[in-house]
């Protein structure tokens, strides 16, 4: 089975963005050592516009080959013009507003969202699925979640959205590897328990 993984940037008190869902504060604490663990260890979590502004592109998928994001998440490439974000992955954007996409590359799954992810988990393959936000598709596919992946910036919001929209339930998961970086960011990887 593949794992589906949450890559996500927090807060150190838990949120994902401001109340809006802004998470730019967060963008700009990526400084040059935290990039090249970026680049070297997650590069095809960098969107595909980024990979080719910053002579990434070339890179191989190293952890994932599909990504699943929010209609939030893919709204904020569309603004800038950009229908695949992540065009050197298979993309799925979950929207129950969204009927038609605008681009071939990018498949939306308006329901049967889990049992569309189970389905892309059972395929072989030895890479993963990215989950990448937000709060409420997170919450939607909490039991499916395999594995988290939480970089903590020194910063706190005292508000704002959450890591998981949902309701109230106890999952848990195994600490793995733990990495520190020098601008404060702490990179821990969970396991679920099962």
């Amino acid at each position: 089975m593949r794992k589906l993984t949450y890559f996500i940037a927090c807060s150190i008190d838990g949120f994902i963005g401001d109340p809006s869902g802004d998470a730019q504060m967060m963008v700009e604490m990526v400084d040059e050592e935290f990039f090249d663990f970026l680049r070297t260890e997650y590069p095809e979590t960098l969107p595909t516009h980024g990979r080719r502004a910053t002579g990434t592109d070339h890179l191989a998928n190293q952890k994932f080959d599909t990504i699943i994001q929010g209609r939030a998440s893919y709204d904020i490439a569309l603004e800038i013009g950009v229908t695949s974000p992540y065009a050197h992955m298979r993309e799925y954007v979950a929207s129950r507003s969204l009927k038609e996409s605008p681009d071939p590359h990018v498949e939306i799954v308006s329901d049967g969202l889990v049992g569309k992810v189970r389905e892309l988990k059972a395929e072989d393959g030895e890479l993963g699925i990215y989950l990448c936000g937000g709060s409420r598709l997170a919450g939607e596919l909490v039991d499916e979640i395999d594995e988290l992946v939480v970089k903590t910036y020194p910063i706190v919001l005292g508000s704002g959205m959450p890591m998981f929209g949902s309701g109230f339930a106890i999952g848990e998961f195994t600490l793995g590897e733990v990495r520190t970086f020098k601008n404060g960011a702490i990179v821990r990887t969970y396991s679920r328990k099962r």
